[in-house]
């Protein structure tokens, strides 16, 4: 290899931290024409063509937020009955039960069960369709974070945003097709956790920053000009396509090339769509813009609006952290209103703007809560610890059941005992509500065709309306 040629890698793969290096991840891999032009679905009927996937992190309690149990406050500190194999696994000690500190009220048409905090989620009711029956395997953060977001508990694998613009394509060559829009600190587990893992570089999830400008350098310094950018791409492109000439074994070359093209292109794009200013006063409002303590989560769910109306296949946003081992009520009572606004602003701006039905919004943690809680402290914790086999899912648009509850759990909210399903069966049903058969999406990898599912799953049919 030539110093030539390693500096040209060196100077593309050193692009940095800001919209260059946006624009290369995004195009590294367009040379493979499917992962990036627009493909037709494997159920062309399907509603949905975009997804809006709100993740809280940490495991919200089902049991105080969406799945009342009545018969914890007859049982609460009372002490909590396990086997005796459990019993001496557990470093703690004795273990109480604990009620829910809110009270649970039903609404819309539909009944739907929400505690007493989810004061705007609760006008928008009937367009939630409620899953109670699924389940996980790992309670330790980041390995569960891994499950929910690629199927793979040892992370590595493609995260479900690029596995849906993997098999749907891009419908906006100027934008990423999977934006993450995470809090201050990523998740536990990382950037893994938006991974395109084998599949091409493109496919992997976009961060924007949470802070100050969402891409850096979004914005060229003010004396080079237009004009000045695009002279200087055409000549780079001739220099380019002598490179190429000289290399044509290079097959991802082309697509490398192209990254200056994006980010050229993104500059005319992208500030427009995460400028927000221009949003009506009562859009604003509607959010939670500029009010604490919504603000920072809404002007993320807006931005999640602006994006998929643009094109963008998958948006992810994150909020943290609920995992409330202490005092149940002070920690879903302070998290629960930061997004009960926003959420429902979403769900509302996007049915005015006739968007909701071929949008998916999906609400999850990576777990659900348990109905005890040990000593902490002299006292007990009235907090709940990690639970698998039992969380509260809902999702609305994009064709779900809306206005239905699926599932069920035992009467203290432990283990989740109707219409019970692996999280795999989940996303094979989110997959199919964009369209996409898990059977037929798989990529040869490591000397066998993968999936999302890993293994294969089935589809929940209740969750399709």
């Amino acid at each position: 290899m030539s110093l030539h040629s390693l500096n040209r890698r060196e100077h593309l793969y050193g692009l940095g931290a800001g919209l260059g290096s946006v624009a290369f991840t995004s195009l590294l891999a367009e040379s493979a024409a499917a992962a990036r032009e627009a493909r037709s679905a494997h159920f062309p009927n399907a509603k949905a063509k975009h997804c809006i996937f709100l993740y809280m992190e940490g495991g919200p309690s089902h049991i105080d937020t969406f799945d009342p149990k009545p018969m914890l406050d007859k049982l609460h500190l009372k002490e909590f009955n396990r086997s005796g194999e459990e019993q001496s696994a557990m470093s703690s000690g004795k273990r109480y039960y604990v009620k829910s500190p809110f009270d649970f009220v039903k609404h819309g048409d539909s009944g739907a069960d929400m505690c007493e905090l989810w004061k705007h989620l609760s006008t928008v009711a009937d367009d939630l369709c409620f899953y109670r029956g699924c389940q996980v395997e790992s309670v330790n953060h980041p390995t569960a974070n891994y499950q929910v977001n690629t199927g793979n508990r040892f992370g590595g694998d493609p995260a479900i945003g690029s596995w849906v613009n993997y098999g749907l394509g891009t419908e906006n060559k100027d934008l990423p097709g999977f934006i993450v829009l995470p809090e201050l600190a990523h998740p536990q587990g990382g950037a893994a956790n938006w991974s395109n893992g084998f599949l091409p570089t493109a496919l992997q999830g976009t961060p924007l920053r949470p802070k100050g400008s969402p891409i850096l350098d979004i914005h060229p310094r003010k004396e080079i000009t237009r004009e000045h950018q695009r002279k200087t791409l055409d000549f780079m492109g001739h220099l380019n396509k002598q490179h190429a000439t000289r290399h044509p074994q290079h097959d991802a070359l082309a697509a490398r090339m192209q990254s200056y093209e994006l980010a050229f292109r993104m500059q005319t794009q992208v500030p427009e769509i995460v400028n927000i200013s221009g949003e009506s006063k009562q859009t604003l409002d509607m959010y939670g813009v500029d009010e604490e303590p919504t603000d920072n989560f809404g002007r993320r769910c807006l931005l999640a609006r602006k994006l998929v109306e643009k094109g963008v296949r998958f948006v992810q946003l994150y909020a943290s952290t609920w995992d409330s081992h202490d005092y149940i009520e002070k920690a879903h009572g302070s998290l629960i209103p930061t997004v009960d606004k926003p959420i429902a602003a979403l769900i509302k701006d996007l049915k005015a703007r006739g968007m909701l039905d071929e949008t998916l919004i999906v609400w999850m943690g990576e777990f659900g809560r348990t109905p005890d809680n040990g000593v902490r402290g002299g006292g007990v914790a009235y907090g709940r610890d990690h639970n698998p086999d039992a969380m509260s899912i809902w999702m609305a648009g994009g064709g779900c059941n809306a206005g239905h509850t699926i599932g069920a759990t035992d009467e203290i909210g432990a283990k989740a005992v109707a219409d019970v399903h692996h999280v795999r069966d989940f996303h094979v049903t989110l997959l199919r509500l964009l369209g996409l058969d898990d059977n037929k999406l798989s990529y040869y990898h490591a000397g066998r065709f993968k999936q999302l599912s890993q293994f294969g799953g089935k589809v929940i049919d209740k969750l399709i309306g």
